[in-house]
């Protein structure tokens, strides 16, 4: 069993996570847990710290009911190094995984993302992967991560555009879409780009499988 785990309290994208991993490695057997003690959503350093605890207690809860692997769904890779050092099993963070990808299909790669607010939290983990060299930059399309449910067309309309921009300035063949709620969107960006795009679920999907 593989436990995807969302640190926000936003069901509905973990219903849409959980339906993209399994899609991903139908040979697997995926779960989706809610933090419902977590933000709605994780924008930034304090949405961050206000997910932790929750998430915490979720990650423990799934190693001890013998989680073969969990993914931690949120591209911020909340709580991760914690999270490793909890479970008894491996747990992997969708910008993690994402980003890992990334690099081993390109030499250089941009990430969309959603606020500016996250940007810094993604290029500091993109850095202590020992990744920087690889990337490009995080750029932020201004698309709040509820929008992406509540709005798809717009939003996805805003963070396809961003991707269509990083490919003409940022000269890079491969761009990581930057949010976990943003699974849907590799579909509606092929009618503008033939870019390669990555999603962190996907990737964290098939590690957390090949694992």
């Amino acid at each position: 069993m593989i436990v995807l785990i969302n640190p926000n309290s936003t069901q509905a994208m973990t219903e849409s996570m959980l339906e993209t991993a399994r899609r991903t490695a139908p040979s697997r057997q995926f779960e989706g847990w809610t933090s419902l003690d977590g933000p709605p959503s994780i924008q930034g350093v304090e949405d961050g710290i206000a997910a932790t605890a929750p998430l915490l207690r979720l990650i423990a809860k799934a190693s001890d009911q013998g989680a073969s692997a969990i993914i931690i769904a949120c591209f911020d890779d909340t709580a991760l190094a914690e999270a490793r050092a909890l479970a008894a099993c491996p747990v992997i963070g969708i910008g993690q995984a994402a980003y890992h990808m990334a690099a081993l299909v390109s030499e250089r790669f941009s990430v969309v993302t959603t606020l500016a607010v996250s940007v810094p939290v993604l290029e500091a983990n993109i850095v202590a992967y020992g990744l920087a060299g690889h990337l490009g930059r995080v750029r932020a399309s201004g698309v709040p991560v509820l929008a992406l449910e509540s709005d798809p067309d717009a939003a996805t309309a805003r963070v396809v555009d961003e991707i269509v921009a990083a490919e003409r300035e940022d000269h890079v063949r491969t761009v990581v879409l930057g949010c976990g709620g943003m699974v849907g969107i590799t579909e509606r960006a092929r009618e503008r780009t033939d870019i390669r795009l990555i999603d962190g679920v996907r990737a964290a999907a098939h590690i957390a499988s090949a694992l």
